[in-house]
């Protein structure tokens, strides 16, 4: 017998879209390269420092500190850190999908269906921690401890690196999750939902970041990142069939996330309602970056209890659905629909006149016989 050769084992044409697909991470991470090698030459290291180093940065005067404090606005320079730390953010994405999510998918030998949000939620829920766990600790090292410091000293246009960095970290990543789409093979019927909330992630996030409303943000993303966490968690201890863990797992998510979407509301009504209005102006200033004003104010509290409202809806939907698939199977299992079994009769009846007579022959023959035995 002869041995059958598979054709997966042969290399895709270069430039095909297997080929990028099978090998984008690899592709990625040599333009990425491209970049960190160029910060070496001095002919180079200008235009490389546009792509991977912070921009924008302002040196700030304090006359009881020893040292310049330098911190970080932003422009348009910043597009070039948003594009290279995309590239990253693709690397790492493939990084985590091959070295963790793989070796788990074969373990538990899930369906595609299953598989594919089993990814979603690993992928997810790495950055969500990631992210919670960063926003906090900038919480601390800014002394964020007080609410009236979400809006005291507006316009907060001056930012720590770390500060600044974690937002163009937060840009990159929801940027690079739409090549993901391709890179992932994703079917056309999962990419609106994702599509759908990377772009929600985006508008918020970018605007609050060219409005300067960093801190409310950074408060907001850290709740709601912690009870993604938690979600993707369950997800992904449902998806091992490690049942009751992720029961347990579901009803503590359905406690914080309707927590958080009652404190998201409240930090955005205390922040543009009643805390801004006390150093608010008529006009806007570009050249401080002071856009306190009452129609960005009231515009910015109507998007925020507009989406916690919209997820909230969601929500409840989904469980009053849940609630009236679970009466329906409820009310199968308690009343059976039990049909009557047919009898001889009935079932002669249903049959066309010639067999009908036939077969009624048939059975006085039966019977007949069957006393005289």
């Amino acid at each position: 017998m002869g041995v059958r050769r598979s054709n997966r084992n042969k290399n895709p044409p270069v430039f095909s879209h297997e080929f990028i697909i099978q090998n984008h991470a690899d592709i990625v991470s040599c333009i990425a390269m491209v970049f960190v090698i160029g910060l070496m030459f001095q002919a180079t290291s200008p235009v490389a420092a546009l792509f991977v180093s912070m921009q924008h940065n302002v040196t700030l005067n304090d006359s009881n500190a020893v040292v310049d404090w330098t911190y970080y606005t932003y422009g348009l320079k910043d597009l070039f850190n948003v594009f290279f730390y995309s590239l990253i953010c693709i690397v790492l994405h493939a990084v985590v999908q091959e070295y963790v999510l793989d070796k788990l998918n074969r373990k538990m030998h899930l369906s595609k269906v299953k598989h594919s949000k089993f990814n979603e939620s690993g992928q997810l829920m790495a950055f969500y921690v990631i992210s919670a766990v960063w926003g906090i600790d900038l919480i601390v090292r800014e002394s964020f401890f007080n609410i009236s410091q979400l809006w005291e000293g507006y316009p907060h246009a001056n930012m720590p690196f770390l500060y600044k960095f974690y937002f163009i970290i937060q840009i990159s990543y929801w940027i690079h999750s739409f090549p993901e789409l391709y890179f992932q093979k994703l079917k056309k019927e999962e990419m609106p939902a994702r599509i759908q909330y990377a772009i929600l992630y985006l508008i918020f996030i970018v605007a609050s970041f060219l409005l300067n409303f960093t801190r409310v943000a950074l408060a907001m993303l850290v709740l709601h990142y912690i009870v993604e966490f938690v979600y993707h968690s369950a997800r992904l201890v449902y998806f091992a069939e490690k049942t009751d863990i992720a029961n347990t797992c579901f009803m503590v998510f359905n406690v914080l996330f309707v927590i958080v979407r009652l404190g998201t509301i409240t930090l955005a009504v205390l922040t543009f309602w009643y805390g801004l209005v006390q150093s608010g102006q008529e006009t806007l200033n570009f050249a401080t970056g002071n856009f306190n004003t009452k129609i960005i104010r009231i515009n910015c509290l109507a998007a925020v209890v507009f989406l916690q409202g919209w997820m909230m809806w969601n929500f409840i939907y989904f469980h009053l659905k849940r609630l009236r698939e679970k009466s329906i199977t409820s009310r199968k299992l308690k009343s059976p629909s039990k049909k009557k079994a047919k009898t001889p009769e009935e079932d002669i009846s249903c049959l066309p006149e010639v067999d009908q007579n036939s077969a009624q022959q048939n059975g006085i023959r039966a019977r007949s016989k069957a006393k005289a035995k």
